[in-house]
């Protein structure tokens, strides 16, 4: 199964940085926004949650996504893992639990600029960088320890987009209980479906 391959009860060390009231800097967020290439619709079994995607800052992996969704990958699968301070992950299980098979791995692009903010959609890999294939999650706290300038492993998660529209349903989804089924921890304990994910 993609895990999200980190710690959930490591420690995030978070340093601020003391800057003179005379000379600010441009802030680090300063990079060109992304432009959004495409918009995806999840209808989940509790409600819809639209994602626009950013191929300018990772154009392997909006090209991975968007072929999984117009292959109707998605279709039928879960929401497998939800952790409620930390992220939603989906993309890639039925609800029994079995994976769904996939293409070849991606190459990782979290070298992006792209932050794991909450909203943003990120890919899911296992501890190998390059592991990707179509799992993925949904930030629902700014989980920056994820980015690759903070990421314990040198490496960090691929951000590709983020939510524009029924960020409700993500928050609702993240409140659901969960439970371990099998080998699987934090499953939710009622089943939520990707019913159909479709280009808008």
């Amino acid at each position: 199964m993609q895990a999200l391959g980190l710690a959930l009860g490591a420690a995030c060390t978070l340093s601020a940085h003391g800057q003179a009231a005379s000379a600010p800097e441009a802030p680090a967020s300063a990079a060109p926004a992304a432009v959004a290439s495409h918009k995806v619709r999840l209808a989940t079994s509790m409600g819809d949650i639209v994602v626009e995607l950013y191929r300018d800052k990772a154009p392997k992996t909006v090209d991975n996504f968007v072929q999984y969704v117009k292959a109707g990958h998605y279709d039928g699968t879960i929401f497998h893992r939800v952790i409620s301070n930390f992220m939603i992950q989906g993309g890639g299980m039925k609800p029994d639990m079995s994976e769904k098979p996939t293409r070849a791995p991606i190459p990782l692009e979290s070298r992006n600029g792209l932050s794991n903010v909450k909203g943003s959609i990120a890919m899911a890999r296992t501890m190998v960088p390059n592991s990707a294939t179509s799992q993925f999650f949904i930030n629902v706290n700014d989980n920056t320890f994820l980015d690759q300038p903070n990421a314990r492993d040198g490496e960090g998660y691929a951000v590709f987009g983020k939510v524009i529209a029924g960020l409700d349903v993500v928050e609702k989804i993240k409140d659901v209980e969960t439970k371990p089924k099998g080998p699987h921890q934090n499953v939710p304990a009622q089943p939520i479906t990707i019913k159909k994910a479709t280009l808008e």
